[in-house]
């Protein structure tokens, strides 16, 4: 057994990013600062895209997207069960109501099929998830949004640095969302990013995250300022986005790292028989933010992760489906019968290990563990 345990996601921090945040430490501002603006133009250059707003999580980020499209109350959004819970409940914030679609079978994203089913007269919106961080079939959902006069909100708080069709995400949506907890790509301890090239949206969301408030204390020439919405005190601190600038010089390296141990795993579990592998698009580049696979139907899943945990190895499942959470079951009538790929996919499904601090000795314990596991478990 490892001597230590063995994350599924684990933040890499150097001494460039702690001097990073000392300098600010040390600065006159610890928030609303000079750091936010010069965070959010470095993500907006890295993806293309005009305008960013930094928040404290990857959720408040969904919060304001949401919120800035003032949509009527009761308003439906169509989106995936398969996520963390944040991506629905931003919806229940707004007063709007979450409608789920299943999930296409290889890559676990939401499948456009089932999104034309969920449409109605009272559809606004579609939240899309990048699974794992490989991008969605965008052209797809861009193409159902276009014919029925749909928002889109883009969830990649798994994807930043991710590509579709050989361009990053970040603008093919009327939003997207990032997120810098520590198992993402990059982090800022916690953190997440709104971005879009829709200016008035985004003026919308800088209010939202600073109370409602019209002007940051930075810009106020007096005391004066006024409060024009019901916002929220969503704002990052300056010593987080200096964290965050240093963490992107350095996530395409991420992303290198941890596509190899992708590759490492895919050749070890290729040709076993008990797992099925990630399935990966041809025509998008994933960030791999997540390494998960899928158990043959006659492998306890529940056992299998009891035994990996049992050797040191934090293994996770991901994710529980919205609608299987009490609180969704209280209040909505929602039937896990209504999605079948999802119930299926959700019983198999195991995420190893994945991030770029990983050595080799990791990953080959890693297999070796999962290789030990499947063969007594056939004997």
């Amino acid at each position: 057994m490892s001597e230590r345990f063995i994350p599924y996601g684990r933040q890499t921090i150097d001494e460039d990013d702690i001097a990073a945040v000392v300098e600010v430490l040390k600065s006159d501002w610890l928030t609303t600062g000079p750091k936010i603006k010069e965070f959010e133009d470095a993500v907006c250059r890295y993806i293309s895209c005009k305008q960013g707003i930094a928040v404290n999580s990857g959720t408040s980020a969904l919060d304001v997207a949401v919120a800035s499209l003032e949509l009527p109350k009761g308003s439906e959004i169509i989106t995936t069960p398969f996520t963390f819970v944040a991506t629905s409940n931003a919806i229940l914030y707004n007063n709007l109501l979450p409608v789920f679609a299943d999930i296409k079978p290889d890559t676990f994203n939401i499948n456009p099929d089932e999104i034309r089913k969920k449409i109605t007269d009272k559809t606004r919106a579609i939240i899309y998830v990048d699974f794992a961080g490989q991008p969605c079939d965008i052209d797809a959902i861009r193409g159902i949004a276009d014919e029925h006069d749909l928002y889109l909100i883009e969830d990649a708080c798994h994807a930043l640095g991710a590509e579709y069709k050989g361009k990053k995400v970040g603008s093919f949506a009327n939003i997207t969302v990032f997120s810098f907890h520590p198992v993402k790509p990059i982090t800022t301890g916690e953190g997440g990013m709104a971005v879009t090239n829709n200016k008035c949206l985004a003026n919308r969301m800088r209010m939202l995250r600073n109370h409602g408030i019209d002007l940051d204390p930075a810009k106020r020439k007096d005391y004066r300022y006024d409060m024009k919405t019901l916002g929220r005190n969503y704002r990052m601190t300056d010593f987080q986005a200096a964290l965050g600038i240093s963490q992107l010089r350095k996530l395409d390296r991420f992303i290198i790292r941890r596509t190899e141990l992708v590759k490492g795993y895919n050749n070890a579990f290729e040709s076993l028989s008990g797992i099925t592998c990630p399935v990966f698009k041809p025509d998008r580049m994933s960030s791999n933010h997540l390494y998960t696979v899928l158990l043959n139907p006659s492998i306890s899943r529940d056992e299998f992760f009891t035994k990996m945990r049992g050797l040191n190895i934090g293994v996770n499942v991901h994710y529980i489906p919205v609608y299987h959470h009490s609180y969704y079951r209280n209040a909505f009538d929602v039937s896990p019968a209504d999605y079948p790929v999802t119930e299926d996919v959700f019983n198999r499904i195991l995420t190893l290990p994945l991030h770029q601090g990983m050595t080799k000795e990791d990953v080959d314990y890693v297999i070796d563990s999962v290789k030990s596991i499947l063969k007594k478990g056939h004997r």
